[in-house]
């Protein structure tokens, strides 16, 4: 990561760093290793006790953006849009002392997927905006504890869920062993527990699918802004606590609280899925951010183009 913009330097090529991060995160970070002790200009942006123990830990990674930031040429490319980050954009550049460009989303819309047609009929069957998608992405895994409330949580929401899970390669452990006993019989057709992969997009695009239960990676959030799906967040480590923070902001969706300790509990998922799905504000502010995509088209891939050609002029 860090010997490719050495490698186009020493070869007089311009390196342009390209960030799969959203710029709350990547500003955030910078702000905490820039300004020690000073507030983010953005109170709703912050760390909980318990997140500020777990986000110590990860400074490698965030050594490995500032160096790459300092050797990236004078733009910086960056997954967001202005209309849900042009304050975090524009602090991000100050602290950068570089143009930051953003690229968009960069969702693809889905392509149909014959391997999981079971899930798409148990879709059809659910009434429109009632049901809730859950997955954790492909790098994170539940502890023991985390599945098992979460589990009970959808069980007392009393609301339709597809839930993807999965388990770390290699490692002897089953849905069975992992759920709750006896929940896949108490929950009979009103969920649907998935083990490995399911289509994500295409679930998000469907109708009957009214809340998104993230742990807020960047990509997810990109995802659900794209369908119009409101978030049920609950972050684990690293950028998600962040991002979920700005969801909220947005009024795109609402977080699980956690206990001091930082540990889930079933009622306050429950709660918190049956909120999404009732309120309307999560759902009205998810829809604006759809249709906000759907009418911007290319008009930031068009900016960067635009920007990446002005850079190359300068050779």
């Amino acid at each position: 990561q860090i010997l490719a913009p050495s490698l186009a330097q020493s070869q007089n090529i311009p390196a342009v760093e390209f960030l799969a991060l959203s710029a709350s995160m990547t500003s955030f970070f910078m702000h905490l290793a820039y300004n020690p002790g000073v507030e983010y200009p953005s109170p709703k942006i912050y760390l909980r006790d318990y997140e500020v123990r777990k986000f110590a830990n990860d400074t490698d990674d965030g050594d490995r953006i500032l160096e790459c930031f300092q050797q990236s040429s004078e733009i910086v490319l960056i997954k967001t849009f202005r209309e849900i980050e042009a304050k975090h954009i524009d602090y991000l550049s100050v602290l950068a002392k570089k143009k930051i460009v953003p690229v968009g989303p960069l969702v693809q819309d889905p392509v149909e997927e014959d391997e999981k047609k079971e899930i798409i009929e148990w879709l059809n069957d659910k009434e429109p905006s009632s049901a809730v998608f859950v997955s954790f992405g492909s790098e994170f895994f539940l502890s023991k504890e985390e599945m098992q409330e979460i589990a009970y949580g959808l069980e007392l929401s009393m609301v339709p869920f597809i839930w993807v899970v999965r388990f770390p390669r290699g490692e002897k452990v089953n849905l069975q062993m992992a759920l709750p006993k006896g929940f896949l019989d108490s929950i009979g057709d009103r969920g649907m527990v998935v083990e490995g992969w399911a289509p994500q997009k295409t679930i998000l695009k469907h109708s009957s699918i009214g809340g998104f239960v993230s742990y807020c990676g960047w990509s997810s959030v990109m995802d659900s802004m794209k369908f119009g799906v409101p978030i049920i967040a609950m972050p684990m480590h690293l950028d998600q606590p962040v991002n979920a923070r700005l969801v909220e902001a947005l009024g795109a969706g609402v977080e699980v609280k956690r206990d001091t300790n930082g540990r889930l509990e079933r009622e306050e998922v429950a709660k918190v899925i049956r909120k999404v799905l009732v309120e309307k504000t999560p759902k009205r502010k998810a829809k604006e951010l759809r249709e906000n995509m759907e009418n911007k088209g290319d008009e930031e891939i068009d900016g960067v183009v635009q920007e990446l050609l002005r850079l190359c002029s300068k050779l």
